[in-house]
């Protein structure tokens, strides 16, 4: 199934071994020997150190101390979730680690940093142009980082990208070809050397998703590499890396003022490999592309939850050849914006292509169920040591979402539109897939609720009588009805009479405002399920308990955002707005970071449970519906 793979590849395509993912002894590192790691600040200033075995966080601030001036007691270091303290034993070889500074409570106008005289003057202990992370990188990508570093050494230079938001560079090799785009992790939008105008955050801030932070594109970038497993969706080469050259830029002060002076500034970027292509997707008719490219590429997006599928990321290029006029591949980029920290709204430009709506084939649904969101986790955290575990869980849920919808039946354009969120009027509403995840959030907490008050019961006999108990059984074995049989009720179509379980959010928000509700009720039970669906009626107390527990963001799903700024629909051009106008600010109606891995666990399974109800409900209610106007964002980086 997965023939002539590159090595990260093949290692990758042998599966699960025990559920975790098996490195060979190159990946391995010995603890007993040097480690090398670059620290970036959160200005983007790079510094490439090695680590002694006896090296530990305070002796690394130690020596950034004397690099950069930079006042230890006010400073963490951080490798993705963890503040490095004593212990450095979790950084891994050619590890980029992030240098904050604690005393500052800063807002989005809060001015940042920006490298001094002594920072662009500090040179770090490494070469032009080193992978990090990756350490069984395939042939294919050194030996392109080595045609790069050729290229540098004989003065050939890169070319900066116009177009865009963020700062990005063609690298050449020593043809003067392009052969990678290079994008500084500090030159994103709102990145504090941002190019283009786009600056006021620092590094590790909420970006222009807010559910993706600034500096962190670039690794997306490269996990969208890696689990493109067989290089089924064709993601070009792509790795993680500290690269010095004088074309990067470098901003004076908090306006972005450009420095002029042009010195060597080393950054952590993502260099991907250019391919060469003929136009995108949206200077083509869709309806000549393959349907077996759109699939792949659509199944690669429902994984890693791609908030930016727009056409100007699918390259097209033409298959010249006898036999194959007409005939184009498409190669997907840009990838930057996958794996949010928690549920987003995603934006799938193939949603409402007509090959989407066709079934997956027999090889398709074979890759798909092979596919192991759990390995996958393994695989990123060894290989992305900096990679948020929010980030993880977010591929764990897709994948499961994409494997239980494809062995239901459901055609690629339809497990798209369970995960989009529905625009209707001026309001943003949960997707399926959200409304699924917060009626396991609250089974979740309702099962909690009943077992304190069984075990509450078991401590002070005496308080309560027979019928009381024969109550709380009740309830108990009732809960278990609720995830086989009744909830198929809570996945009505949106836009019919019947209620959802958190449906008219906003009126039971007001309603508890403005009267002060004495009591809490037990949660109905599945035989209370069985009449009149339009009937059923939550208390509002109970309600918003279990809305404090699930972390839904929002007490409205309305967002006051939504109105001003919201209004594009599914393949509209993003045009020239501004970066604010480009992404405005979504609603987060479900995070999965706040559990621990015992509720992760017993989240999922109620997840898995309620899934084939919801398909059901989905499949017998989208019949005939007119197409759904969905909120989406897109930009070119």
């Amino acid at each position: 199934m997965f023939p002539d793979l590159d090595p990260v590849h093949r290692q990758m395509a042998l599966g699960p071994l025990g559920g975790k993912y098996h490195v060979n002894e190159r990946m391995e590192r010995k603890s007993s020997g040097k480690r090398r790691v670059f620290v970036q600040t959160e200005t983007g200033c790079v510094l490439g150190m090695e680590l002694d075995r006896s090296d530990n966080a305070h002796t690394v601030k130690r020596k950034l101390q004397l690099a950069l001036n930079v006042p230890i007691e006010e400073s963490s270091l951080i490798c993705g979730d963890t503040v490095l303290k004593n212990d450095l034993s979790v950084v891994k070889n050619d590890s980029p680690l992030l240098l904050t500074r604690n005393f500052l409570h800063r807002s989005s106008s809060t001015p940042c940093f920006s490298p001094t005289g002594r920072d662009l003057q500090q040179r770090d202990q490494s070469g032009p142009i080193e992978i990090l992370g990756c350490p069984n990188q395939s042939p294919r990508t050194k030996h392109l980082v080595k045609d790069i570093a050729k290229a540098i050494k004989s003065g050939i230079d890169p070319i900066p990208v116009r177009s865009g938001l963020g700062g990005s560079y063609y690298f050449r090799n020593c043809l003067g070809e392009n052969v990678a785009i290079v994008k500084p992790t500090d030159e994103e939008p709102y990145a504090p050397n941002n190019p283009k105008g786009f600056v006021g955050k620092t590094l590790g801030q909420p970006g222009l998703k807010r559910t993706v932070r600034v500096g962190e594109t670039g690794f997306r970038e490269v996990a969208a590499y890696l689990l493109d497993h067989d290089h089924f969706a064709n993601v070009p080469s792509t790795a993680l890396v500290k690269i010095t050259h004088t074309v990067f830029n470098v901003n004076d002060g908090v306006n972005g003022h450009i420095h002029q002076n042009r010195n060597q500034v080393s950054k952590i970027a993502s260099l991907q490999q250019f391919i060469p292509h003929d136009f995108d997707a949206s200077d083509h008719g869709t309806s000549s592309f393959p349907v077996t490219a759109v699939h792949r590429i659509g199944i690669l997006d429902i994984r890693i939850l791609n908030t930016d599928r727009h056409a100007g990321n699918l390259l097209v290029r033409k298959l010249d050849g006898v036999g194959r006029f007409g005939q184009v591949e498409l190669v997907p980029i840009d990838h930057g914006l996958c794996l949010p920290e928690s549920l987003e709204d995603p934006y799938f430009e193939w949603i409402h292509w007509p090959q989407a709506s066709l079934p997956f084939s027999e090889d398709e649904l074979q890759y798909i169920d092979h596919l192991d969101p759990f390995w996958d986790s393994d695989m990123l955290r060894m290989e992305l040591p900096m990679i948020r575990e929010a980030c993880l869980r977010v591929l764990v849920l897709c994948t499961i979402f994409l494997k239980e919808a494809a062995a239901f039946g459901l055609c690629l354009a339809e497990i798209g539109g369970m995960m989009s969120r529905e625009f209707r009027g001026h309001d943003e509403e949960p997707s399926e897939l959200e409304l699924i995840c917060i009626d396991a959030r609250t089974l979740l907490v309702e099962r909690e609720t009943s077992t304190s008050e069984v075990k509450d019961g078991d401590k002070d006999e005496f308080q309560f009588d027979l019928d009381c108990e024969e109550e709380v059984l009740e309830l108990t074995s009732n809960m278990e009805e609720e995830l086989t049989v009744e909830t198929a009720f809570h996945f009505r179509p949106k836009g019919r009479n019947g209620h959802n379980l958190l449906y008219k959010l906003d009126e039971s928000v007001e309603e508890e405002a403005a009267e002060d509700t004495e009591g809490d009720e037990l949660p109905l039970r599945g035989d209370e399920h069985a009449g009149s669906v339009p009937d059923r009626n939550l208390n509002v107390s109970k309600l918003s308990l279990s809305m404090k527990n699930i972390s839904v963001a929002e007490k409205s799903w309305r967002h006051p955002s939504a109105s001003q700024k919201c209004g594009y629909l599914v393949g509209t051009s993003s045009g020239n707005r501004s970066a604010n106008e480009q992404f405005p600010v979504s609603s987060s109606f479900v995070t999965l970071a706040d559990m621990s891995e015992e509720e992760w666990r017993q989240f999922l399974e109620c997840f898995r449970r309620l899934l084939k109800p919801a398909f059901d409900s989905y499949k017998s209610g989208s019949v005939g519906q007119r197409q759904r106007q969905r909120l989406g964002t897109s930009c070119q980086f």
